[in-house]
């Protein structure tokens, strides 16, 4: 099995929806577009990921929002030694369709209150929903490894959410985990690095926003 040396989560950089919530009114959320800041954002992390992985081949995939495919073509990267496909399991979470704005609002609410994991958001899903669709894309990924060749670097342009329930799929992160950690900033990367044990370790944490309930201690007797 070709394991890469790093998996890279790339958050797109600031959207429309980001610099004002009002735009989910008119504009479809998987049409929203990058702002200027949010393009300068995307060029910034090409810099920084082309400084990470040098000469070497990446396998990249594309959230098929607008907003990521703007982000990972404003990175930069050489066609030669990317191959680069859309996947849909790394959309971000489905709110419903045309949102009411004050609808939203309240619903965020109710979401702060239930949990961000497990809360649905109406005609739309909830955190386990993503956390299950990241799951069956994990499992295609780490199939993808058998290839001799497979690059040694992998790229996920996605979201926030769907940056942080990746994590807690690979990582085993509890609920609780999980709904402690607050998601990166637009243009942020968190990266997976194949360390001397064979296993995978987060290079930084993700900002904690409140400490966690105890975890799991496995079943009682």
């Amino acid at each position: 099995m070709a394991q890469p040396r790093r998996i890279i989560l790339m958050r797109h950089g600031e959207s429309q929806g980001n610099h004002d919530d009002s735009v989910y009114q008119h504009i479809p959320d998987h049409a929203l577009e990058l702002t200027e800041k949010g393009q300068c954002q995307a060029r910034a992390a090409g810099e920084r990921l082309r400084r990470i992985i040098g000469d070497e081949r990446l396998s990249a995939y594309v959230s098929p929002y607008r907003r990521t495919h703007q982000t990972f073509q404003a990175l930069g990267l050489d066609p030669v030694r990317t191959r680069a496909r859309e996947e849909p399991r790394l959309r971000e979470q489905d709110w419903g369709n045309w949102q009411d704005r004050a609808d939203v609002k309240r619903q965020k609410r109710a979401r702060d209150a239930y949990g961000h994991f497990f809360y649905r958001f109406a005609q739309g899903e909830s955190g386990a929903d993503v956390y299950d669709r990241v799951g069956a894309f994990l499992e295609s990924l780490w199939r993808s490894f058998d290839e001799p060749e497979h690059p040694p670097n992998v790229l996920l342009v996605t979201h926030g959410l769907t940056m942080r329930l990746f994590c807690m799929r690979w990582l085993h992160w509890t609920v609780a985990e999980f709904e402690s950690l607050s998601n990166p900033g637009n243009g942020e990367t968190r990266q997976l690095i194949l360390g001397p044990d064979g296993r995978y370790h987060l290079d930084r944490p993700f900002e904690r926003w409140h400490t966690p309930e105890r975890p799991f201690q496995g079943w009682c007797a």
